[in-house]
């Protein structure tokens, strides 16, 4: 085992050195790979039905729900431990391929059920395939942790480069040969293996399965509550669809699965980004000083200034937007964006949070934080959808977050040490901009008439306004993110 020993060279340097560079080229990575999958949507929405979408929906939610407690978690604490790892990796892959086993044997036998209970009974061989993900997922957990926890971002927008270009040819082969659902299920197989084999063999370290039992008892008290978080933060995202296409149909699955990819957008391209650096950074800035919390902050500062315009252009312009792209037959779409772009945003403060607290080791926290979550949300969601259909679930999953979710996660931040008075100083610009940009909107919708046009025009003129209030403080949050002194306390002291 020589993970420690082939990891060193990777991470030396400053840290805010360190996570300038993993930053920039998760950015990258996101952008490049967002663009790609927004290409591919249009070609594969234009050669699916909705149904179809549907159907590949009920398969593609469970292979979440299995990923989200594939490995118990474990996996993190080789990117949160400070100095070598070599004691704990092989236990830890022991257990992600052992778990990860019983996971795939019990998901190929429910499968019908599954099926069958989300209204969705011909999605069954869909689900059996995408099930071999979690062996994939399994067999990188080891090397995928160790790219993180030496921001080895550049590698990683290599390996998805890799499985895209595997992943998005045999999709739309498929499709253009009539596969239906079965070409989206294939394609995600096909780049979950390119992806993982790349992972392995580029990864700063090397690991066989190995067990001790001390390291084992360790990693579970740890891993744990992290699965379990995971599980229902998945379920907090995903519940949704199981609602939609029990009570409304396949057909409303499939224009609510596109709405909410779309609203997904600013979530995936700024906070997905940030969560592949934030966590080992977090985690970096506790071993060096107690300034976890303040580059909490930081953070903060710049994943809302970057997705809230983003979200709030989106849920401006969706009408133009869809039926530009999609074509006419997903205008009902739109309806739902406004409110799951604002949704959105909401998410982003609480994905970051999950980094922070994994960070402090406060696992136990984020699992009863999540849970209270899951147990308002889905009744909220069954009464949502019983009288204002898809729109009404859109709407639900706001009303929970604004109303539930923020004001307990203000309560932990602080606990934490978070200046949660300075968190909402801090949104006071970026949300002066977006009013800025909704004004615009509405000026540009009384000139322009829908089309593609009044979302280039309103677009552009909103990015400008945006732009030109944020860009100042967006400026100075990156250099104080990255800078020297972004391993120092809110001071400016080390220890």
């Amino acid at each position: 085992m020589t993970v420690g020993a082939m990891a060193a060279p990777s991470v030396e340097g400053p840290l805010g050195q360190r996570i300038g560079s993993g930053l920039l080229w998760s950015f990258l990575n996101n952008g490049v790979s967002r663009l790609g999958s927004f290409l591919v949507g249009i070609a594969m929405a234009r050669l699916l039905v909705p149904e179809d979408f549907g159907v590949f929906a009920v398969g593609f939610v469970a292979l979440s729900v299995m990923l989200s407690m594939n490995e118990l978690g474990v996996s993190l604490a080789l990117v949160r431990r400070p100095g070598p790892v070599d004691g704990i990796a092989p236990t830890v892959a022991t257990l992600a391929l052992v778990w990860s086993g019983g996971l795939f044997a019990a998901m190929w036998l429910l499968a019908p059920h599954i099926a069958a209970g989300a209204g969705s009974p011909e999605a069954t061989g869909v689900l059996r395939l995408l099930a071999v993900g979690v062996l994939v997922d399994a067999v990188v957990a080891v090397p995928a942790a160790l790219l993180m926890r030496a921001f080895l971002q550049r590698r990683k927008l290599a390996i998805d480069l890799a499985a895209f270009c595997v992943s998005t040819p045999l999709s739309v082969g498929l499709a253009l040969g009539g596969a239906g659902a079965w070409s989206l299920a294939w394609g995600v197989l096909a780049g979950s293996l390119v992806g993982g084999a790349l992972t392995v063999l580029t990864a700063p370290g090397r690991c066989w399965p190995g067990w001790d039992l001390a390291a084992a008892r360790e990693l579970l008290a740890f891993g744990l509550p992290l699965a379990g978080t995971s599980l229902l933060l998945v379920v907090m995202l995903n519940v949704d669809y199981v609602v939609v296409s029990a009570t409304l149909g396949s057909a409303a699955l499939g224009l609510y699965v596109l709405a909410f990819n779309l609203c997904s957008w600013p979530v995936v391209l700024v906070s997905t980004a940030v969560r592949r650096v934030s966590l080992a950074g977090f985690s970096r800035m506790e071993e060096q000083v107690d300034g976890a919390a303040e580059g909490f902050r930081r953070s903060w500062r710049l994943v809302l200034a970057l997705t809230l315009p983003l979200s709030v252009l989106l849920a401006c312009y969706a009408g133009d937007l869809i039926e530009f792209l999609y074509g006419s037959r997903w205008a009902a779409a739109a309806a739902v964006v406004p409110a799951l772009a604002l949704f959105g945003v909401a998410r982003v403060l609480t994905e970051l949070s999950y980094d922070f607290l994994v960070a402090r080791g406060q696992t136990r926290v984020n699992l009863w934080l999540h849970a209270l979550w899951a147990v308002t949300l889905v009744p909220v969601l069954l009464v949502a959808a019983e009288r204002g259909g898809l729109r009404g679930v859109a709407i639900g999953h706001g009303v929970v977050v604004l109303l539930v979710v923020l004001p307990v996660l203000a309560r932990v931040l602080r606990k934490a040490g978070v200046d949660v008075s300075g968190l909402c100083r801090d949104a006071a610009v970026p949300v002066a901009a977006a009013v800025l940009v909704v004004c615009s909107a509405v000026l540009v919708h009384a000139v322009l008439d829908a089309g593609p046009l009044r979302f280039l025009v309103g677009g552009g003129l909103g990015a400008v306004l945006y732009v030109a209030v944020v860009g100042p403080t967006l400026l100075g949050t990156w250099r104080a993110l990255t800078g020297p002194r972004a391993a120092l306390g809110v001071d400016g002291a080390r220890p």
